[in-house]
C-alpha cells in the first residue's frame, strides 16, 4: 500500500485526484490545501510526511495567477520555487517518490514544432520564471523516483478555468472575442489526474525525469471556445481577435504545444483526444447538449 500526500488539493488537478481516489483502494491518500500546509515550511512538511508515513507525494500546489504574479513576484517565488525546493529536499531525505507539475510557460512560445523535454526553456513571465526555478531546484537536489510533468491549458469541472468562463459568457452575451493567434493543447485535469495515479506505482528513476502531458490535438483559444459553444449549444457568436486586441499584464506564449511522445513511449499510456475530453468535462458539468 502506498501512502500518498497530495498538496494543493483544492486546485483543479488536486480536486480531480480527490474525486478519483476511491478507485484506488490499495492506496491511502492525505489531501492538504495551502491553508493546512505551506510547502515552503520545512518543519511542517516533514512532520506531515512522518506522521502519515508518506511514500509518494503529488505536488499540485502552485501559484497560478499568471497576471497577478507580475506584481506579486515574492509570493509566486515562495510557492513555485522555494516551496518546490523544500519538497525536493524533504522527499530526498525521507525517500519519498515525487510527482511535480510544471507548465508550458517555461518556454517563450516562439517555437514552430511541439516542445520536447530537452528544448531550452526561456520563460517570458514571472510565473514562468518561478516555475522554471522550481524545476531547476528539483534537478539540482536530484531526489530519486521523481517525475516533473509539464502540462498546459488545464481545465476541469472544478475551480475556475477557460471552459467554465466560456460557458458563463456564452449564456450572458450574444458575442465575444477570443484570441486566435495563441495555439496549444487543452488538458482535462481528470485525464492528467488519472495518468498520474496510474504512473505512481511504476516510478523508478535514479534522478528526476522530465515529461510532457496534454491531451492530443492542437487548437487555438478561438477554436476551443467555438467547440465549447457548439457542444453546449449556446447561441453566443465567437469572433477571432489578435492577442494585441486583448492585452494582459503577463505575456502569453503564441505557441504552447508540448510533445508527449516520451511519456507515451516510456509508460505505454494512451492520451485522449481533446474534443473527447471536453465532451466528458461538459457532461460532468451537466452542460453537454446532444
Amino acid at each position: 500500500m502506498a501512502n500518498i500526500l497530495v498538496t494543493g488539493a483544492n486546485g483543479q488537478v488536486g480536486s480531480e485526484i480527490n474525486a478519483l481516489y476511491a478507485f484506488y483502494p490499495k492506496h491511502r491518500f492525505v489531501f492538504t490545501c495551502k491553508e493546512e500546509l505551506d510547502i515552503a515550511d520545512a518543519s511542517a512538511l516533514t512532520l506531515t510526511c512522518k506522521a502519515h508515513a508518506i511514500t509518494h507525494l503529488i505536488n499540485c500546489a502552485a501559484y497560478t495567477a499568471v497576471d497577478k504574479a507580475e506584481t506579486d513576484a515574492q509570493r509566486a517565488q515562495h510557492v513555485n520555487h522555494l516551496g518546490v525546493r523544500n519538497l525536493a529536499l524533504t522527499c530526498k531525505a525521507l525517500d519519498i517518490a515525487l510527482v511535480h507539475l510544471s507548465t508550458d510557460y517555461v518556454f517563450d512560445g516562439k517555437h514552430y514544432k511541439p516542445y520536447t523535454e530537452t528544448d531550452t526553456p526561456n520563460p517570458q513571465t514571472i510565473y514562468g520564471q518561478t516555475k522554471l526555478a522550481g524545476e531547476q531546484a528539483i534537478l539540482e537536489i536530484s531526489p530519486k523516483n521523481t517525475l516533473i510533468i509539464r502540462t498546459a491549458w488545464v481545465y476541469s469541472s472544478f475551480g475556475n478555468n477557460f471552459v467554465k468562463t466560456m460557458l458563463r459568457l456564452g449564456k450572458e452575451r450574444e458575442s465575444l472575442g477570443v484570441v486566435y493567434d495563441q495555439v496549444g493543447s487543452p488538458t482535462y485535469a481528470k485525464d492528467l489526474a488519472n495518468m498520474i495515479l496510474d504512473l505512481l506505482p511504476r516510478i523508478q528513476t535514479s534522478s528526476p525525469t522530465m515529461y510532457h502531458y496534454t491531451n492530443e490535438g492542437v487548437v487555438s483559444w478561438f477554436d476551443f471556445a467555438k467547440e465549447i459553444m457548439r457542444m453546449a449549444k449556446l447561441p453566443c457568436r465567437v469572433n477571432p481577435i489578435e492577442t494585441k486586441e486583448y492585452p494582459t499584464p503577463a505575456k502569453r506564449p503564441h505557441y504552447s504545444v508540448l510533445n508527449t511522445q516520451a511519456l507515451k513511449r516510456d509508460f505505454g499510456i494512451e492520451v485522449p483526444y481533446w474534443k473527447d475530453s471536453l465532451d466528458a468535462c461538459l457532461n460532468a458539468l451537466g452542460e453537454r447538449r446532444s
